[in-house]
């Protein structure tokens, strides 16, 4: 999967001035400025009009996998007839009707050479739940190829639930590609979701992989929830090709090895990703970001915990994304430590100009920024209110129809003498503000629904 260059490095001109705001009869509603009408709920945010259908199992006939029988090594040996009996045994229950499939407690080593560049795991198809023992644990062998799945799930109505899997990244061989002498080796995944509909991913823990702690590609209905996934070289999970997608309640943490580095990625190039929850997680010590959508319509964003964890260093940040996206930002806190490449922005929208692609506002509400602030550029339609940015600024440039109400913002510590044009900025800009504060004291920002503003303010080297 190529990747998106992210790294753009943040340029800001423009500060403000205590200037009177313009008389306007602006209504709060951003579609009468081009955005398409939205059905709004009672804090004026889009409301979730879609649901994401839980998998639907027949019974509930069960079978626990008799090891002896099937002759499966529960010692963390043997990964060749591991796979092989492992895989016989799941495939016999499922013949034999059983919806449910339970594995005992133990390691096991699974993989088998699949291709020059895959090594297999083990295949969940329709129709089951698999659920783990306490102390089973799926790992895969050491091994020396770009991809791998160490679950992969195929086909419809599939659960797995209370268990742990473990890649081989401290002992992988990254041996180089032979089409290009490439050594990345980021596809080996935890658990693939491959052209699957309604899969539900509970209470697992996955870790230390080359690449994703899961891929979701080309499915829908699909949910992760309750999962820990941590120490992974790529992402968390990522989303390519994803529609009806719910991530939440899950503990996403120290992501780091090679880009992009985050927590949750949405990027399906060529692709639908579309009618997408990111709920109630923990994310912390990712090294990229946390959240990034570069092809997501209809993203909510909501309730989640983004903090940058000691020691850790940002690249792009914990919120990014792409103007040619669709998304709703609301009731995230989010702590920054340090500065990434774009400095101290919590939520950053990056544009590679021209047309965004939709006319529908990205909706940023609620939000509380320790120690950051966000930044959009060269696009159209945000409507931003009731955000708390401590300590950082907030700020646009070369956007049209920017809707800022009821936002605090306040001094940067780092920064005392530049009090009187840090805090709001703006370089030809269009909108509507009323009632943003900055620290105790109302800011007047005089931005016109027909002529763009611009003020630059130079202290300093500013």
């Amino acid at each position: 999967m190529k990747k998106a260059s992210y790294y753009i490095v943040f340029s800001v001109l423009i500060m403000i001035t205590g200037c009177s705001t313009e008389d306007s009869d602006f209504d709060g509603n951003t579609s009468q400025y081009g955005a398409d009408a939205e059905e709004l709920d009672t804090n004026g945010l889009p409301k979730l009009l879609f649901d994401v259908a839980a998998p639907s199992i027949a019974n509930n006939s069960s079978y626990t996998i008799d090891l002896e029988q099937w002759d499966i090594p529960n010692n963390g040996t043997e990964a060749l007839k591991t796979t092989t009996n492992l895989q016989a045994a799941i495939d016999w229950a499922r013949d034999e009707g059983y919806t449910q499939v339970t594995l005992p407690d133990g390691e096991y080593l699974v993989g088998q050479d699949s291709s020059d560049i895959y090594h297999g795991g083990i295949d969940i198809y329709s129709n089951t739940e698999f659920i783990f023992s306490e102390g089973a644990v799926l790992s895969i062998e050491t091994n020396n190829k770009w991809n791998y799945c160490i679950l992969r799930l195929n086909g419809e109505n599939i659960i797995i639930r209370d268990g742990t899997i473990k890649g081989d990244r401290d002992t992988h061989i990254f041996t180089p590609r032979d089409s290009d002498g490439k050594t990345a080796h980021d596809e080996g995944h935890g658990i693939c979701v491959w052209d699957t509909n309604q899969a539900l991913i509970e209470n697992m823990e996955i870790y230390n992989v080359t690449g994703d702690g899961s891929l979701i590609l080309d499915s829908n209905d699909v949910t992760f929830t309750n999962n820990t996934i941590y120490n992974n070289r790529r992402q968390g999970i990522s989303i390519v090709g994803g529609i009806r997608v719910k991530i939440t309640s899950n503990e996403i943490h120290h992501i780091e090895g090679t880009p992009p580095q985050f927590g949750v990625d949405i990027e399906g190039p060529g692709r639908v990703d579309e009618d997408i929850v990111i709920q109630d997680n923990y994310f912390h010590h990712n090294t990229g970001g946390d959240i990034v959508n570069t092809s997501g319509e209809n993203v909510y964003i909501l309730d989640n915990t983004m903090e940058q964890g000691d020691g850790n260093t940002y690249v792009d940040g914990p919120l990014v994304t792409w103007h040619t996206t669709h998304n709703i930002i609301a009731r995230n806190t989010i702590s920054m430590d340090s500065g990434s490449v774009n400095g101290r922005l919590g939520y950053i929208q990056y544009s590679n100009g021209g047309d965004k692609g939709h006319n529908r506002a990205t909706y940023v509400h609620d939000n509380v920024c320790n120690n950051c602030g966000m930044y959009m550029y060269d696009s159209s339609d945000a409507d931003v209110r009731r955000n708390k940015f401590y300590g950082y600024f907030l700020s646009f440039t070369e956007f049209e129809n920017a809707i800022l109400i009821d936002n605090l913002v306040t001094y940067s510590p780092d920064h005392p003498n530049l009090r009187f044009c840090w805090s709001y900025r703006f370089n030809d800009v269009t909108g509507f503000a009323s009632g943003n504060y900055l620290e105790d004291a109302l800011e007047e920002i005089p931005l016109s629904e027909t002529t763009p503003y611009s003020l630059q303010c130079v202290i300093d080297g500013w």
